[in-house]
């Protein structure tokens, strides 16, 4: 098995003291491939220290420099491409096609769109007498979770560093094996000591200390909205800008008049990608009252044929859910759905038939399905979608607003001027109308309890920069 290290000041180093080691088991196999030398607040202070020594000189450097570093770790990334589709597979449970798709594909594009923003941005500008500047915040703590790996690491170390910011990152100790990649990807490129640093270990123990770090001036958090609201608090004590991308309970509002197949098919298969582990995913179906029960059919249809297997294999299938917590999760979570009453009409709690070993959840779809049940409400973050009726439009947009998260909604009708009318009236930081995917380049973020905060292009570089006036730069 590879013992995973940290990554401080350019070297890859064993932890400061002994904190214990941690295995990382492959969800498909429920056995381990690999243990990870935990970190502790020891560590946190070395990687800090060594980002706040190298921020000066970094900061400082032409604008030119840092984007031929960023394209100096994409043709790493790209070199390494494969490498990077089996750490996701093997850690996390994403299935082969899907982890080279779409989950390894993320963090390249990520990578490019921050070069794409940091050429394209205004770095100063010009009002009556001062010249307004940016300037990169500082020595950024990045938390990132095990459900897209890549993805969220990518959207946030681009950007810091093309802005001229110092990390230190703590990825998940799920899915570490992607991280322990980028690191030496990172290494590769050949970016200055000490602006890159990488912490393994807990959240409660090393994402604590990053931060409450006094030397950090931004955290970064992407996760749970339960644990976001722990990083808020500790980071509040220090003053320190903190921006979040936490959970979600997407509606997807699926009106008569829409394509009805293929939007309740998109909508299924949708929910299910990634077995149901992404926090956009849209979990509840709202359909229109004269369609409901067709839709209800065409879903079920959809979901019996998504089949669930190996990961390692090719194909469109699902792999397991990313670790036994997960799955223990979820199947409370169905058991809850049935007990309230919601009629359960595919799947159900358990692994599909024939799969005795991994941590595979059967898809699952209830039906009948009101918003105060716990199914409508919870985060489950599994294949579980979650059908309701509607009658009328501004009923639909009740109920789709009737939640604490508010970071995707769905809408689906032929009548392109009536989605963007609902669009505006949703309460989501990204909307999607009629399968249309997300940009790299537009803003990601939520409302309400899915966080603060844009990633991703443009507005995740702009995260990471602090406005500076010069009053009377331009007086004669």
């Amino acid at each position: 098995m590879k013992t995973l290290q940290h990554y401080i000041d350019g070297r890859f180093v064993a932890p400061v003291t002994g904190a214990g080691r941690f295995s990382v088991i492959n969800p498909a196999t429920e056995a381990p491939v690999a243990e990870i030398l935990m970190g502790s607040s020891a560590d946190i202070d070395a990687a800090v220290a060594a980002a706040v020594r190298a921020f000066p000189s970094f900061a400082a450097l032409p604008l030119t420099e840092r984007i031929a570093m960023l394209e100096r770790l994409l043709a790493v990334y790209e070199r390494r491409y494969a490498d990077m589709v089996e750490a996701i597979t093997t850690e996390m449970g994403a299935p082969h096609d899907l982890s080279k798709r779409s989950q390894a594909a993320a963090g390249r594009g990520h990578i490019q769109e921050a070069i794409n923003a940091a050429r394209s941005l205004d770095w100063e500008v010009r009002t009556r007498g001062a010249a307004v500047i940016r300037e990169p915040v500082g020595v950024c703590g990045l938390i990132t979770p095990w459900n897209w790996p890549l993805n969220q690491i990518g959207a946030k170390v681009a950007p810091a560093l093309a802005a001229g910011c110092t990390v230190v990152l703590k990825p998940s100790e799920q899915a570490p094996l992607s991280a322990q990649l980028f690191a030496e990807f990172m290494d590769e490129a050949r970016f200055p000591t000490g602006v890159f640093n990488m912490v393994h270990g807990t959240g409660p123990v090393v994402g604590h200390a990053l931060a409450g770090h006094p030397d950090v001036d931004m955290m970064s958090f992407t996760g749970s909205t339960r644990a976001g609201i722990s990083v808020a608090k500790t980071a509040a004590d220090t003053v320190k800008r903190v921006a979040q991308e936490l959970g979600g309970k997407s509606p997807n509002l699926v009106f008569a008049d829409a394509d009805l197949e293929a939007a309740v098919k998109r909508g299924v298969l949708h929910c299910f990608n990634n077995s149901g582990q992404s926090c956009n995913a849209p979990t509840r179906m709202l359909v229109e009252d004269s369609v409901y029960d067709r839709a209800v059919e065409i879903a079920v249809a959809t979901g019996a044929a998504v089949e669930v297997g190996d990961p390692s294999k090719p194909g469109k299938h699902l792999g397991p859910v990313a670790s036994r917590m997960q799955f223990e999760k979820i199947g409370r979570c169905i058991e809850q759905g049935i007990a309230e009453g919601a009629r359960l009409v595919l799947g159900g709690p358990g692994r599909p038939p024939g799969l005795n070993v991994g941590y595979y959840v059967r898809p699952t779809i209830f039906a009948d399905v009101h918003n105060r049940m716990s199914i409508a409400r919870d985060e489950i973050f599994g294949p579980v979608l979650s059908m309701m009726r509607f009658k009328t439009l501004d009923e639909a947009i009740a109920i789709a607003n009737d939640t604490p998260y508010g970071l995707a909604a769905y809408v689906q009708t032929q009548d392109l001027d009536k989605a963007r009318r609902v669009a505006r009236r949703l309460r989501a930081g990204s909307v999607h109308l009629n399968g249309a995917a997300q940009d790299y380049d537009a803003p990601f973020g939520g409302f309400k309890q899915s966080g603060n905060g844009r990633e991703f292009g443009s507005y995740g570089l702009g995260e990471f920069l602090e406005f500076k006036s010069i009053n009377g730069y331009y007086a004669a």
